[in-house]
């Protein structure tokens, strides 16, 4: 049974590790920092504050260990994120070890859904996917992000859909009965239907406003690139908005919903226009046109972002690190990738 392994973590384990990376942290107690609940999805993270003047004086430590349902293999995965810190577009990076890994913190706020609507956010978004997608990692797989979700994820799914099924409420068992075809090998050529007919480049995949950063200063920076890999700029672009639909907090179980579209194509435009002002241009009417077929790649994709993180979900149900039902999100995500996929492609 596919299980993420994860344990509590004590404070002062984690301070435990932050002093092994930072001598100037040395010498202090618990008593001396403040420590933010863990949060996260694949993985968990955790800011730590010193109370008293140090250098740095605040990191974010994430918790690596028992994280199976990572894209890239762990030696990929860190060269990816040191080249990303080398870049000046992921975190710079304090201690890289098996378990853990320590970040430098920064001092802002994740976005809300209404900032993905801003225009001077969303032109600091689209600077930095642009920068991030001229990049090109060396060591990196040659199958394609969905190409990887459905090699690695498909078969954790098949575990918790089948054998660990048993452990789940009697309303969720039976929705588990209608995720099965999730990990089918037809599901995987209608998710390959709707990719556009480009060449792939080195991508985010999880771009929703959650992992987007609005620093003190108004620097705008991307967060967790645990799913980062060779994939197409469409999915960049639509999952950004695709995940503005998200409605938390309902009186009714299972207290969240998936809302209708918030976005329209101008939207969609306006997000990419910003983002070809980085590119050069020899004619406008070049210009244009990359632009309409941008538009029309990221309004396909953005059915992917439902399959993607309905998959996401199924790995983490047996052993939740956040408080959420992932069986019945998974089951609201998959029918409405379906449902896109038939009005899309069906006959």
């Amino acid at each position: 049974m596919p299980q993420t392994h994860w344990r509590p973590i004590l404070n002062d384990e984690v301070l435990a590790r932050c002093q092994d990376a930072l001598p100037s942290w040395r010498g202090l107690t618990v008593d001396d920092f403040e420590f933010d609940d863990p949060k996260g999805f694949s993985s968990f993270t955790m800011g730590v504050r010193a109370k008293v003047p140090l250098d740095p004086p605040a990191v974010l430590y994430r918790q690596l260990a028992g994280k199976e349902n990572a894209i890239l293999d762990f030696a990929a995965e860190r060269d990816v994120f040191l080249r990303l810190g080398n870049a000046g577009i992921a975190a710079r990076c304090l201690a890289y070890k098996d378990e853990y890994r320590i970040e430098e913190f920064y001092d802002g706020r994740t976005l809300e859904a209404a900032d993905v609507f801003d225009p001077d956010v969303q032109r600091k978004i689209a600077t930095e996917l642009h920068r991030l997608h001229q990049l090109e990692p060396e060591g990196l797989p040659e199958p394609t992000f969905f190409e990887l979700l459905h090699e690695k994820w498909g078969p954790m799914a098949r575990q918790v859909l089948g054998p660990a099924r048993s452990a789940f409420p009697p309303d969720e068992r039976a929705m588990c009965a209608d995720l099965e075809a999730i990990y089918s090998p037809a599901t995987l050529a209608k998710v390959l239907q709707c990719l556009p007919d480009r060449d792939p480049v080195f991508c985010h995949n999880d771009t929703y406003h959650g992992n987007v950063f609005l620093c003190d200063d108004g620097a705008v920076k991307l967060l967790d690139f645990e799913f980062s890999c060779r994939n197409h700029i469409a999915f960049d672009f639509a999952n950004l908005f695709a995940e503005t639909v998200m409605e938390h907090g309902l009186d009714e179980p299972p207290h969240f919903r998936i809302g209708e579209p918030r976005f329209t194509d101008d939207d969609l435009a306006s997000f990419i226009g910003l983002y070809l002002d980085n590119a050069e241009f020899t004619h406008e009417a070049d210009r244009e046109a990359e632009l309409r077929g941008l538009v029309a790649e990221t309004r396909r994709a953005i059915m992917l972002s439902d399959y993607m993180y309905a998959m996401a979900a199924l790995p983490l149900a047996v052993e939740p690190i956040q408080k959420i039902r992932f069986i019945p999100y998974a089951h609201q995500r998959f029918p409405r990738f379906l449902a896109a996929w038939d009005a899309e492609f069906g006959s």
